[in-house]
């Protein structure tokens, strides 16, 4: 029978496992770093509005500039709050790689402050979800009859 971390008493597969970690938190933090520089990164998606002005002019009653407007508010609150939670899982499981790789009793306190920060924020939004998913009606299925008595015919 072979010895599962690498034979003769030695460690290898451990120390590969744990070479293997590093290299995978180096990608990780490259991922990371390259949406923070990108135009999906949290602080540009967040800065890349339009004014409700800009649909229909000042004051203006338009009806469907509002509906619009209210649809774009939405998808680009959504896209902000994407943006962010995905920056947020990246740096999460980097600092996860770390810990598994030096042991989290030999991980520095400013570094579990901030991995608990990191999952305590995930799973509130991951409550939110919840709630929300629980909360919306089922979305009516588009090739049934609508509830104005118009259909298809």
């Amino acid at each position: 029978m072979t010895d599962p971390v690498g034979g003769g008493g030695g460690s290898g597969n451990l120390r590969r496992g744990v070479g293997a970690l590093e290299t995978f938190r180096g990608r990780v933090n490259t991922l990371l770093a390259e949406l923070e520089g990108s135009a999906a990164g949290k602080s540009k998606i967040a800065a890349q509005t339009v004014s409700r002005a800009a649909l229909s002019g000042q004051n203006a009653c338009f009806a469907e500039a509002d509906g619009l407007y209210a649809q774009y508010s939405r998808v680009h609150e959504a896209l902000v709050s994407l943006s962010k939670s995905l920056g947020d899982q990246i740096e999460y499981l980097s600092l996860g790689v770390h810990a598994a790789a030096v042991g989290f009793d030999n991980v520095d306190d400013e570094v579990r402050r901030r991995f608990y920060e990191i999952q305590t924020r995930l799973d509130k939004e991951q409550e939110k979800a919840q709630a929300e998913r629980t909360d919306k009606p089922e979305p009516r299925n588009a090739d049934k009859q609508s509830d104005s008595g118009w259909a298809a015919e």
